[in-house]
């Protein structure tokens, strides 16, 4: 008997101690003293921590996932590296045990401004007899996939064109003039039904080689006029092309793959006729049926427009697809601070699914990028000329880790009460697996001490810092 009592005790202490450390904590501070530094967490009550309720009850979005563009300038650059050092980064970056888990990324259908030979579609010449499959993708996109799933077999991949064929354009929506250049023009309404076929023709053949093409935008960036490719597609324009084609083409294919509209700057542009651009897609019923959401970047403008999209469009889906730093905004401390907060924590708080910045690599010279293109723009990891490996970790690396480390597909966003700090935000969520979730981000320059409801963990929270914690 004296054994069995011993057994319990000794379970008993086992568990509580095991109850006391299923608590972590991710932090990464903007004095870089600390780079997404790992720390247990206990229970232990704080008479210094500041407890925020959190109300699993109240329930918002289901997140899918946070990345970054696999571009054709990324896949170069990572076909660059070792095959050993490629391996090692992919499962770094993207397993969803031993690495970040990244979980969503955005791949252009055809070429973008970061491609590495030329620009093109899968159709360049007249007629879709003409369809096939690009050298470039081929050469570099279809390897690094194949080498992602394979890390990770779950990866949803949002995809964006940022032009149709060139034999589909007219000099505008005024002039039918033919328009054969990559950038700007407008699609003509007598092709629009072969570009409907073309997109379905696209995520057939991407599908068919074990490529799930989650969803997709219908343009990059439509009020766009430059970039070394564009398409100018005004939301009428859109709407008509949605209800004409695009949405019976996908209904008749069978085509599962979510259609968001827009893709571009929270203000418009500042044009004035193109305001609340995807809102007056959605008032048309007949092509709401076909849509899913929207997708935002913020070169322009403020999170608040989806605010907007949140209260007259609940039931439609929000991505955030694209953001970059570059030479005329990086700063790390800032940059850190200002993006995880503005991407990740605000667009979130407003209904966001998911969350892609841009490259996921470039070399130290930025490139290869195209004429035209971003030639200012770093990516999420910066790859060594000589060395072949990796040399930085930008501060949008950190951002993603925070985010999709500890918010797993499938995580629902649940209630929480807000700090009562200045420069203190925090978000909550409940992944799947029923363990919690809160990200913070202190802009201020004091440091607060947090516990995460009643008898959650209790975790120190830096000045100028972002911090994840994760708890069962």
């Amino acid at each position: 008997m004296k054994n069995v009592w011993i057994f319990i005790l000794v379970t008993a202490l086992s568990c509580l101690c095991s109850c006391m450390h299923d608590a972590v904590s991710y932090t990464t501070t903007a004095d870089r003293s600390l780079l997404f530094q790992e720390n247990r967490l206990g229970r232990k009550s704080d008479a210094g921590a500041t407890v925020l309720e959190i109300n699993p009850e109240v329930t918002f979005q289901t997140i899918d996932g946070f990345g970054a563009a696999i571009t054709g300038a990324s896949c170069y650059n990572l076909l660059k590296m070792s095959d050993k050092d490629r391996h090692d980064i992919l499962v770094e970056l993207f397993d969803p045990k031993d690495g970040l888990g990244i979980s969503l990324i955005r791949v252009s259908i055809g070429a973008s401004d970061f491609s590495v030979d030329e620009e093109f579609t899968w159709c360049d010449e007249e007629g879709l007899e003409n369809f096939r499959v690009a050298r470039e993708d081929e050469e570099y996109l279809f390897p690094v996939l194949r080498e992602i799933y394979a890390v990770n077999p779950d990866v949803k991949i949002v995809a964006s064109p940022w032009s149709c064929p060139r034999w589909m354009k007219r000099r505008s929506v005024t002039d039918d003039t033919p328009y054969n250049s990559w950038t700007s023009g407008s699609l003509r309404p007598e092709c629009y039904d072969d570009y409907a076929r073309y997109f379905v023709r696209w995520i057939e053949t991407m599908e068919s080689m074990g490529f799930d093409i989650y969803a997709m935008t219908i343009q990059n960036e439509p009020l766009n006029h430059g970039n070394s490719m564009s398409l100018y597609m005004t939301w009428q324009e859109q709407l008509d092309f949605i209800k004409r084609s695009l949405g019976p083409a996908f209904r008749d294919a069978g085509i599962s793959t979510k259609i968001l509209l827009f893709d571009h700057n929270y203000n418009y542009d500042g044009i004035e006729d193109q305001q609340d651009y995807a809102l007056n897609i959605m008032a048309d019923a007949e092509a709401s049926q076909y849509v899913a959401g929207s997708a935002w970047h913020n070169y322009n403008g403020h999170y608040s427009e989806l605010e907007k999209m949140q209260s007259r469009e609940p039931e439609k889906d929000i991505y955030f697809t694209e953001a970059s730093i570059g030479t005329w905004n990086y700063n790390f401390p800032k940059s850190l601070l200002k993006d995880f907060n503005e991407i990740f924590l605000q667009t979130m708080a407003r209904g966001c699914k998911g969350v892609t910045l841009w490259n996921m690599m470039l070399d130290e010279n930025r490139r290869p990028f195209r004429p035209g293109g971003c030639g200012t723009c770093y990516g999420v990891l910066t790859l060594g000329v000589d060395s072949a490996q990796v040399v930085d970790r930008t501060s949008h690396y950190y951002d993603i880790a925070h985010a999709s480390k500890v918010i797993k597909p499938g995580a629902v966003r649940i209630g929480m009460e807000p700090a009562p700090f200045d420069g203190v935000d925090c978000l909550a969520f409940r992944n799947a697996d029923g363990s919690f979730v809160s990200i913070v981000s202190n802009m201020s320059d004091k440091p607060c001490t947090l516990q995460f409801g009643e008898h959650g963990p209790v975790a120190g929270i830096p000045a100028g810092s972002i911090v994840s914690v994760l708890w069962k």
